[in-house]
């Protein structure tokens, strides 16, 4: 007789579920959230339901015909409205906007529940040498860096409180840094050794896998071999391999064939970071590139890529210099540029559109399609937002000689923008069904600190676009499809167990969000501009946007990969943290 009321309950659950009757005499069912008469999108890209979703605690537990008699602690009425899973930004590069202000607030007002880091460059390992370059190049995000390993750095998040779920690569950038510093030399056996051994200790605290950024120094001196090594480590527990390439321009198809063999030597997931073809002379290989990876993917590769929803990237200024000037870091950066002869031959390298190396000024082909970001220099900031040929007429010299000055100024690598892309080339890319999204910026909010540098419009408003723009406005795809990029296929790409679903047994990340609203309104002009459309949003079962505007709630977890050892593994001793610029 003890066992009654829950075999009701559970025979009148099953019912619910399956629309079935319930028989006579069973309990109503009671959740602690019932989200009512939306069209539920379940992640997978199948058409939308007009069924309930009902949350106990911090999971889904049954979608319930429309109109059920189930009750709730709290019932929301999403007429009208698309419920879908939480968002999953696959390169975020909140790492610091989110120890200044765990709200994330830029992406949660877009329905972005999960936050991905690590491209190229991590959180952790580090060693006592990385964290006095930490310190060094803070700038206005001022934080206390409390942990010396990468799962060290989440958990550290998720005990201050963060909106958002958190998850990350470990760096191959920082795992090369850890070991080698950042001087142009390749790794001994030994070496090597190690630095596999830091991959597979992060791996442990939860990595999702290798992260590298190809293209910038000291990740532009690691060959083949050793990146190949780093994501076999990866691989020996699942993890995969994800890379900003080393060229996205003249070598971009060379590049990709790199990816694509780490692919087929791990047997893991290979990606590539925010695909595109940089440069008017580039453009056409888009198409090819998209044709590669199709031939990869059917040879059995696990091969994929993600974008962001523009046709500017935004890196650092440092990217119009050659790699060689930039061996050992900043500090050794500015002492050559100061020395005349070096300087004049870094000057006529910037200016030889035949040099071996990827110049980002040079492709965006002009100098007012380089649009200044980011100082640090109170004196400088001034400058935000205002094109490398206007500073260069101003201070009437060439705009190679602004660059260099700028760098060291600033005391920094300083942000900028650069015009590299075609908008066809993007509508083609995001129409791939193997392409997710990436905003590759920070999770900020438009008020206090935040306030005193720029950024690029993809921070506010790289979602709201693809799905206002790309998905309804331009009918790339169907909504279910849109929902799908953004959700069941990166949780699946990177093994996130429960995360971008919305069925019986998955977190409850949770996005209620009107698809015929939805919009971004930032701009390059003025980025800081918040989306809209996105009107409640659920962290694991917590209310974080209500109508619109935050909760101040900060449910967010740390979501680690198929590597994690379990509870405590990523705890060392503390010690420092590490900022670097996010890839373009």
């Amino acid at each position: 007789m003890s066992r009654r009321p829950s075999i009701v309950l559970a025979l009148a659950l099953a019912s619910a579920v399956s629309g079935i009757p319930a028989p006579a005499g069973a309990a109503t069912p009671h959740f602690d959230l019932l989200v009512r008469n939306g069209m539920v999108h379940d992640g997978s890209g199948a058409p939308s339901q007009r069924v309930d979703v009902a949350v106990r605690g911090d999971r889904v537990v049954a979608l319930l015909p429309a109109g059920s008699d189930a009750s709730a602690e709290v019932v929301l009425d999403a007429r009208g409205q698309a419920v879908a899973p939480g968002f999953i930004n696959v390169l975020s590069w909140a790492t610091e906007s989110l120890l200044v202000d765990g709200r994330g607030m830029s992406d949660t007002r877009q329905g972005v529940t999960l936050e991905i880091f690590g491209e190229g460059w991590s959180m952790g390992p580090l060693n006592p040498r990385m964290k006095a370059e930490a310190a060094r190049a803070q700038g206005d995000l001022r934080y206390p860096v409390e942990w010396t390993t990468l799962g060290g750095y989440l958990e550290h998040l998720e005990r201050r409180g963060v909106t958002p779920n958190v998850a990350s690569f470990v760096g191959a950038t920082t795992v090369r840094i850890h070991e080698l510093g950042e001087d142009d030399v390749d790794p001994d056996p030994a070496q090597l050794e190690r630095m596999r051994g830091r991959v597979r200790e992060a791996m442990a605290e939860g990595a999702l896998g290798v992260g590298s950024s190809l293209i910038y120094p000291p990740a532009a001196f690691a060959g083949s071999a050793e990146i190949t090594a780093l994501a076999q480590a990866a691989a020996e527990s699942g993890g995969g391999y994800i890379s900003h390439m080393r060229s996205e321009a003249d070598r971009f198809l060379e590049a990709l064939d790199e990816t694509i063999a780490i692919a087929r030597a791990t047997g893991q997931r290979a990606e590539v970071y925010h695909l595109k073809a940089a440069g008017r002379e580039n453009w056409p290989k888009m198409a090819q590139a998209i044709a590669r990876i199709d031939a990869a993917r059917a040879e059995g590769l696990q091969v994929s890529a993600d974008m962001y929803a523009y046709t500017a990237g935004a890196t650092m200024l440092t990217a119009t210099m050659p790699p060689w000037v930039q061996a050992g870091g900043y500090e050794a950066l500015v002492g050559r540029l100061r020395d005349p002869a070096i300087r004049a031959r870094v000057l006529a390298e910037m200016r030889d559109p035949a040099a071996d190396w990827e110049n980002l000024r040079l492709l965006a082909g002009s100098d007012e399609r380089v649009t200044l970001i980011g100082f640090r220099n109170a004196a400088l900031k001034p400058l935000t937002g205002r094109t490398l040929a206007e500073v260069a007429r101003e201070r009437g010299t060439s705009a190679e000689d602004v660059a260099i000055d700028l760098v060291i100024e600033d005391g920094s690598p300083v942000g900028a923008a650069f015009f590299l892309m075609s908008e066809d080339n993007v509508e083609l890319g995001l129409r791939q069904p193997w392409v997710s999204l990436g905003s590759d910026a920070e999770s900020s909010a438009a008020e206090g600190v935040f306030l005193q540098s720029s950024t690029h419009p993809r921070a506010y408003g790289n979602v709201a676009r693809f799905l206002g723009h790309y998905v309804r406005d331009r009918g790339l795809m169907p909504l279910e499809e849109g929902i799908r990029r953004l959700t069941g296929l990166p949780a699946e790409n990177w093994k996130l167990r429960d995360r971008g679903c919305l069925r019986p047994g998955c977190h409850a990340d949770i996005v209620v969000f009107d698809p015929a609203r939805i919009a971004d309104h930032a701009t390059y002009a003025d980025p800081r501009r918040y989306a809209t459309g996105v009107t409640h949003v659920f962290v694991n079962g917590v209310q974080v946007l209500r109508d619109g505007e935050h909760t101040g709630a900060t449910p967010g977890r740390v979501v680690r990969g198929p590597g994690w050892r379990g509870a405590g593994a990523g705890r060392a001793p503390e010690a420092a943290g590490a900022r670097h610029p996010p890839g373009k």
